[in-house]
């Protein structure tokens, strides 16, 4: 409620993870899908591949938007679509190199917007979101310009860079997650610091 406050348009739920900060018990991610008003985003963020179990998490949790953090199977985006009408189904590439241009190519018909994260699903234990790390921006520039998709930027945003980070990308929207907190905890003057540098941009 205080993110929606200073001017969130979405909050974050994260679910189960291989590994990083901000993971909540699907009972509170519903609790907290409930109360949020309905013109505000509840955004799933789930590790899950498979579509029918993302189908039933998200049955659990009834939220209103499902993030693919990781890289579903064949199919999935569809299946997906098909089994949840009204559920808008934003895909998270991890900008690793050039290589993530062709893949927000390749998916960007099948998904309501993609995210761009600063993550590695290719390591022995996966980084999916909540580095604090910041990537390649010339690359996420450049898949801004060039899919029709409303785009996300992600990974590593703070207060002090966020203004820099707009202006450079301009995406559609930005997420920030580990930039507004201390000592894991959300942190209001960061979060206060972090909308005015936005709004700014």
């Amino acid at each position: 409620m205080l993110a929606i406050q200073y001017g969130a348009s979405a909050v974050g739920l994260v679910s189960e993870m291989p590994s990083g900060p901000g993971v909540i018990p699907e009972s509170r991610i519903r609790e907290i899908a409930d109360r949020t008003p309905p013109a505000i985003g509840t955004f799933l963020l789930t590790s899950r591949q498979d579509a029918d179990a993302i189908i039933e998490q998200q049955g659990r949790c009834r939220v209103n938007t499902i993030q693919l953090c990781d890289w579903p199977k064949p199919g999935t985006h569809q299946k997906l679509k098909d089994a949840l009408p009204g559920i808008a189904i934003v895909q998270v590439i991890h900008v690793l190199g050039e290589d993530a241009i062709q893949a927000a190519e390749g998916i960007a018909p099948d998904v309501d917007a993609i995210l761009l994260d600063s993550g590695n699903p290719h390591l022995p234990t996966k980084t999916l979101g909540g580095t604090g790390r910041t990537h390649d921006w010339e690359i996420s520039h450049r898949i801004c310009q060039q899919i029709p998709r409303p785009i996300f930027l992600a990974g590593g945003l703070t207060p002090q860079n966020v203004k820099a980070a707009i202006e450079m990308v301009q995406p559609y929207g930005v997420d920030v997650c580990s930039g507004v907190r201390t000592a894991g905890k959300l942190d209001e003057q960061k979060l206060w610091a972090f909308f005015e540098q936005m709004r700014t941009a």
